[in-house]
Order: structure tokens, then C-alpha cells, then sequence
């Protein structure tokens, strides 16, 4: 009767495995988007937690009858796959624990140790111990469990070589790459580990002075944050798997971070329980309900975000019509694509181009390529905008027009409030105003908020700009500031704890000081003004703003434009680069960063000014008209220049200079550590 009981037990055993298994599959590769196959996720954690209950009732007599400690971790590691599939299709942070906690007890069990020796050399066996280190460091370094993260790779490293030295004649190319890839994503990122959270966090991101402000800020329309979708695309960028250093720092900014308090009360309570303590032979009692109320009560719900990996121009606009599809009518829809662009050349035929442009066939800059294209429209000379308009590269050229995806492309989606963020070398594309091919100006229905970034980034060593290496500048502004301007200017602080969290205050007072002139504003569009009860949108703002004022004072003398980035429709001018509230934060900043030297160009300062007030589809020429006479002259510059003793950091006979250019220096005799 025993034997017999014992063999029940195993069948029913292998029953529920093969039924998981066969639920499990149908949601593997089930798109983080969409509604479809949502009806499946409950039927299968439904079999995974009757499977996982029954192997922890009858453990013992699955052991007698030959259960293997690598099948509980090859369970184990299921449903921790599982809880990571559906925290990417609802960004709820409980599922990602979920995962993290599984995981962690895989690890801590050693339920895959051993699966290699005793004359056992299972190379199927070692690939899921493989893919199970790789799972298990995507997990931990989106919680940003840095210490974690340092001993999964040392382990996945010593497992490489000795399944290489086991299995001489099996290629294992691809996770060769998989430790590359790990080893140049933690290179990068290692300099941010001890930084802020990137996630929204009430000890940081909120700021008491302008809380009532914020708090009585009512807009005709108020729109919250319920999808995003993220895509990064730039040739050798850095990676893990499939999530690109940018969507990396994206995803976290669009979450919310659990308070201190209760983060650390939840966590201990964990461990209180033994959860990853508890490494005995016949441990199997992970809850698999651990943490199905770690949810902080305080918090509001993150937004779903769908991320995107060389997708083609077809499955991009496939998954922004699902989401636009289920977007509730209060809620606007965040799209960030990060991709390199093509700028091309024109192929107009002579006879449409007109005037003093005839003989410039080919066309020299993003803005030249807008203005020409305008030009065309206003004058009635018709032509196809495709000839002039650029594109952005979504996946490797070679693939041709299935990776181009065009501003004109992206129109349809505008009949929903969206939330744009363009990170691209062609960024500026996206904003020219008439053509029906070109994004801003051509809404369907809902005015679109874009946020266009430089064209080129600034650095102070020009050895550091390729985005390859450590991700897009204007990204991590928009994630990481103060992370963004010291890069910018090449400095850091590894240790000089109070150097950081001083100028974390300055900005925080700033952004607290700009909060408040946001929402008291009369001039501030209604685009902006229906996202800035949005905490995770505001934040945003308040980031572009001290991005543009920073790469203001920052800037190359050739071709401005290109290294500043853009907002439509305009945010109003008392927070402009030219205001005298956000000019004083950055000489501030910049006096604490033991930076001086700060060589304010009014010329640029008050022509900047009229940039913001000019519509934004005006020609150079009319611009030019609007700028009083006495401001082209030396003499309007002096009067215009600031007075003695309103920038301690710059130098008297450099205050009545006609043309100054603007450029941050080291300040000498005080350098800053490397």
C-alpha cells in the first residue's frame, strides 16, 4: 500500500508538472502589451501554486522516489520567471518581488549546486542553471540590489568556465555575450549605484515649500499617467539581454520608489520568516503569496510601460494602437523613443525651390531641412515632405525602410493625450508646425506635449561623448540630473558624501521654486498644465527645465541650436534659461560644484528669450525682425549685461564684453577629484 501510495504521489506529481508546463508555455513569449492573453496569467499561476503546494506537502516521498533538488528549482525558477513576465505587463512592483524572492531562495538553497557532479554531466541541465543566474540578475539589478547583482556575476562567471571546461566541444557563444553584455551594463551604471534612487521618491522628489502650490493647482483638464511605451535603439549601446541603459533608466523613472520606513519593515519581515536564511536539505517552503500585500498603501499604482527592443516601424505603432486603444479617457500615454536619426538629403526637384534657397540643394541641419519644408507649404509650392523629412532608425540599417520610423507616422496616435520625449540626433525633426507629415502642429485630436532632445551632446572632454558608452546624455538629465551634470563637465565625487546631497538640495530647492511658478502661472499652456498634477510627468518638466538652463550656459560656438533641446509647445518664460530664477540656480550650482568662471552671453540670453516668445514655425528672417535694433549692437548688449556684483563667479572685464561665449570652467587652484 505504500509502494502504491508513493507511485500516486509521483504521478500525480508529474501530472501537475506536465499541466504548468503546458499553461506556462502559452505565456513565455505572450507580447507585455495588450489585452489578448491576459485571461491566460491567472490559470497559470493557478497550476504553479496547486503544483508548488503539493511538492512542499508530499516532499518526502518525492524525494524516495527520486525527485531531484534541481526539479524543485526548476519550479521554483518557473514561477519566478512567471512573476517577472506579469510585473512587465503591469509594472506592479509586488510581482517583481515576487520574483526577487524566488529567485533569491533558488540561490540560497543551492537547489541547482551539485546538478554536475557525481558523475552527472547534464548539458541541458546546465543551461538552465545558466539562464537561471541570467534571470535572477535582470531581477536584481532592476530592484537595484547592487550587492546582489556583484555576486550573481561572479557566480554566473565561475559557472562559464567550468561548464566550458566540462562541455569542450558545445559552443557557448551566447553567454560569452550574456557576461559581456552584464559586465559593460554594471561598468556603466556602477558609478550611479550609490546615487538617489532613479524611481520617484517622497524624501527627494517632494518638495514641502511647493507642495500647496501643487496641492491647489487645478487645470481645466487634469490627465494622470497610465501607459508608457519605451524604446531605445543606438548601434554597440549598452545592455543587458533586451533592456537597453536607457529604458533601464526610464523604466525606474516611471515608477515610485517605497518609502523608507516601509521598505524596511517589509524587508525585515522577510527575513524574520526565513525566507532567504533558510537553506535546509528539505527546505520547500517558499509562500508564494509573500508578498501579495507588500504593497505601499501610500502610493499611487506605477504606470504600465511596454518595453521595446529593435522593433520594426510596424510592431512599434502596433503596440502604441493597443495602448491607445485601452487608455481610459482621463489618462495620457507617455511615448520615449531613443534612436539615431537619418538626415538624408533633398531630393526636390529645382523648379520647387524657390528664391535663395535654389542653389542650397543640400541641406545642412534639422532646422534648415523644417524651415525649407515650411517655406514650400506657406509659399503653395506642394512637393512631398518625404523628400525633406527625416526619419529615426528603430533597428540596424541594413534592414532597410521596416526600421525607419517617420514623425508623420506617429499623427494617428494623437487623437489620445500623449506625452512625447524624443532622444535623438534628429530629434528636431519632430517639430516643424504645417506639413501633415511632421508631428507637432498636425494633432488629431489632443495638442501632444514633446520634449525633443540636442541634436548633439555637450561635454566638457570631448572624449566622452559617444552615447555608446554610457547611454544618452539628454536621459539621463531627464533620470539622473545631477548624475548628468557631472558627467557633463567631467567631474565626480566618489566619497565627497556632502558635495552630493548639498547640491541635491540646491536643485531640489530650485525645482521647488520652479513647481511654484509653474502652477501660478498664467501663460502655461494647457498641454502642460493638464500632465503637472502628474508627480512622475512633473518631475520631468521641472528636469528638462534645468537641462536646457545648464546646456544653456554650457554650449558650443558653432551651431547652438543643436546642442539645446526643445519643447513644444513652449513652457512660459519665467522659467526659461533667460529668467533670472533659474540663471541664479545654475550659477549656484555651479559655485558648489567648484565651478566658475561662468560667462553669461546676454546676446544669447535675450535672443534665446524672443526664441521662446516667436512662434515656433517663424522663419529666421521674421525672427530677426522682431529683435529690437538696439540689441544687434555692442551697446544694447552692454545695457542688457547684468550688474556688478550678480555673478561673483564672473570676472569684471569680461562684464561689458559685446560677444562673450558662454562656457563652464574648472576653477583654478581647486580641482575636483577624478
Amino acid at each position: 500500500m505504500v509502494v502504491v501510495a508513493m507511485a500516486d504521489v509521483t504521478k500525480t506529481f508529474r501530472e501537475l508538472v506536465e499541466t504548468a508546463e503546458r499553461k506556462f508555455s502559452k505565456v513565455r513569449d505572450a507580447p507585455a502589451y495588450g489585452r489578448a492573453p491576459n485571461h491566460y496569467f491567472p490559470k497559470v499561476f493557478k497550476a504553479y501554486t496547486k503544483l508548488w503546494d503539493f511538492q512542499q506537502k508530499n516532499r518526502s516521498k518525492l524525494v524516495e522516489s527520486g525527485l531531484q533538488r534541481w526539479e524543485i528549482g526548476e519550479i521554483a525558477s518557473r514561477i519566478g520567471q512567471l512573476y517577472y513576465t506579469q510585473y512587465m505587463r503591469t509594472s506592479e512592483a509586488r510581482f517583481l518581488l515576487e520574483s526577487y524572492i524566488f529567485y533569491e531562495a533558488i540561490l540560497n538553497r543551492g537547489y541547482f549546486e551539485g546538478s554536475s557532479f557525481k558523475g552527472l554531466k547534464d548539458r541541458g541541465l546546465r543551461f538552465k542553471e545558466l539562464r537561471f543566474y541570467a534571470r535572477f540578475l535582470l531581477v536584481s539589478l532592476i530592484l537595484n540590489r547592487w550587492e546582489m547583482v556583484k555576486l550573481l556575476l561572479n557566480r554566473f562567471k565561475a559557472l562559464l568556465d567550468d561548464t566550458r571546461a566540462q562541455f569542450p566541444d558545445t559552443a557557448f557563444k551566447e553567454w560569452k555575450v550574456v557576461m559581456q553584455e552584464m559586465v559593460r551594463f554594471m561598468k556603466v551604471d556602477a558609478a550611479f549605484s550609490n546615487t538617489r534612487p532613479l524611481r520617484y521618491c517622497a524624501m527627494f522628489d517632494s518638495h514641502p515649500n511647493s507642495l500647496p502650490y501643487v496641492a491647489r493647482f487645478h487645470a481645466k483638464k487634469v490627465l494622470k499617467l497610465g501607459d508608457a511605451l519605451l524604446m531605445s535603439y543606438h548601434r554597440n549601446e549598452v545592455k543587458f539581454t533586451e533592456l537597453t541603459i536607457d529604458t533601464f533608466r526610464m523604466l525606474q523613472c516611471l515608477e515610485w520608489e517605497p518609502s523608507g520606513s516601509f521598505y524596511q519593515k517589509q524587508l525585515n519581515e522577510s527575513h524574520d520568516n526565513g525566507i532567504s536564511t533558510d537553506q535546509s536539505a528539505t527546505s520547500g517552503l517558499i509562500d508564494i503569496n509573500l508578498v501579495a500585500d507588500m504593497t505601499d498603501p501610500s502610493l499611487p499604482p506605477n504606470p504600465k510601460k511596454a518595453v521595446l527592443y529593435r522593433p520594426s516601424a510596424a510592431h512599434l505603432l502596433a503596440v502604441l494602437a493597443a495602448i491607445c486603444d485601452e487608455l481610459p479617457p482621463d489618462n495620457v500615454m507617455l511615448i520615449y523613443i531613443a534612436a539615431s536619426g537619418d538626415c538624408g538629403q533633398s531630393s526636390v526637384p529645382q523648379k520647387q525651390i524657390s528664391g535663395s534657397v535654389r542653389t542650397s540643394l543640400k541641406l545642412n541641419t534639422v532646422y534648415e531641412r523644417s524651415k525649407f519644408n515650411h517655406e514650400n507649404i506657406v509659399n503653395g509650392k506642394g512637393g512631398s515632405s518625404h523628400s525633406v523629412e527625416s526619419c529615426v532608425w528603430l533597428g540596424p540599417t541594413r534592414s532597410g525602410g521596416s526600421n525607419n520610423l517617420f514623425p508623420g507616422d506617429l499623427i494617428p496616435f494623437t487623437r489620445r493625450p500623449a506625452f512625447f520625449i524624443i532622444d535623438s540626433d534628429n530629434s528636431h525633426s519632430f517639430k516643424a508646425g504645417l506639413s501633415a507629415l511632421i508631428l507637432h502642429g498636425a494633432e488629431r485630436g489632443e495638442p501632444a506635449a514633446l520634449l525633443l532632445s540636442p541634436l548633439k551632446p555637450t561635454f566638457k572632454s570631448q572624449s566622452s561623448d559617444d552615447m555608446t558608452q554610457s547611454g544618452s546624455q539628454f536621459t539621463l538629465f531627464l533620470t539622473d540630473p545631477l548624475q548628468a551634470c557631472w558627467q557633463m563637465l567631467g567631474l565626480t565625487f566618489s566619497g565627497e558624501v556632502d558635495v552630493m546631497e548639498d547640491s541635491g538640495s540646491i536643485v531640489s530647492s530650485a525645482f521647488a521654486e520652479w513647481e511654484v511658478i509653474l502652477c501660478t502661472s498664467t501663460s502655461l499652456d494647457l498641454v502642460w498644465a493638464q500632465v503637472l498634477s502628474e508627480s512622475l510627468l512633473r518631475r520631468i518638466i521641472l528636469r528638462f527645465i534645468l537641462c536646457r538652463s545648464l546646456l544653456t550656459f554650457f554650449r558650443h560656438e558653432e551651431d547652438i541650436d543643436d546642442y539645446l533641446p526643445v519643447c513644444l509647445p513652449q513652457l512660459p518664460d519665467s522659467v526659461s534659461p533667460g529668467s533670472e530664477v533659474v540663471r541664479s540656480a545654475v550659477v549656484r550650482l555651479a559655485d558648489h560644484l567648484n565651478v566658475s568662471d561662468i560667462k553669461l552671453s546676454c546676446r544669447a540670453i535675450f535672443s534665446l528669450s524672443w526664441r521662446l516668445i516667436a512662434k515656433i514655425d517663424s522663419s529666421m528672417s521674421d525672427l530677426e525682425t522682431c529683435v529690437p535694433s538696439d540689441a544687434r549692437e555692442p551697446d544694447g548688449i552692454r545695457k542688457l549685461s547684468p550688474p556688478l556684483g550678480s555673478n561673483p563667479g564672473l570676472k569684471p572685464e569680461n562684464r561689458n564684453r559685446s560677444v562673450i561665449v558662454p562656457v563652464i570652467k574648472l576653477r583654478s587652484g581647486a580641482p575636483v577629484s577624478a
